[in-house]
């Protein structure tokens, strides 16, 4: 039975949205992708801008990065909230994303992105990372705290 769509969302872009019920920790799906090094990806960061308007890099502990523009799946939708109702678990070079709560038919699902940005915070790399989630306590970035 399928549990999730992508379609427009009012966040931004495209989203992931539940077509039926789903239970706290379940487990919604893989962020597929080609893996790449970071060095890679930051150096065809803008031609991916370019081609697809969006980014769909997912970082893992090692450094290395899932580029979901590459043979990627629904996962790179996932847009973010301060207020996730979903979270991704690493194991190996392999990211799963999976409830943290109950979902709704029709709520979109989000994560965190928790991003890190090398060098000084300055209002360009804030306005860069605006969060535009609308979540009651939204921090204003997708920046990690």
């Amino acid at each position: 039975m399928r549990r999730i769509v992508v379609r427009s969302s009012p966040v931004h872009g495209r989203g992931v949205f539940a077509v039926a019920h789903i239970e706290t920790g379940t487990l919604i799906l893989e962020y597929k992708g080609k893996l790449v090094s970071w060095r890679r990806a930051q150096r065809d960061h803008a031609r991916s801008v370019a081609e697809h308007g969006h980014t769909f890099y997912f970082g893992l502990d090692d450094g290395r990065v899932i580029d979901g523009a590459q043979g990627g799946n629904s996962a790179r939708w996932l847009n973010h909230s301060c207020s996730p109702n979903c979270e991704a678990e690493q194991d190996g070079d392999r990211v799963f994303i999976r409830t943290t709560q109950p979902v709704e038919k029709g709520t979109e699902l989000y994560i965190d992105y928790q991003l890190q940005v090398e060098g000084r915070g300055t209002a360009g790399v804030t306005r860069a990372y605006a969060c535009s989630c609308r979540a009651a306590g939204c921090r204003g970035t997708m920046l990690s705290d």
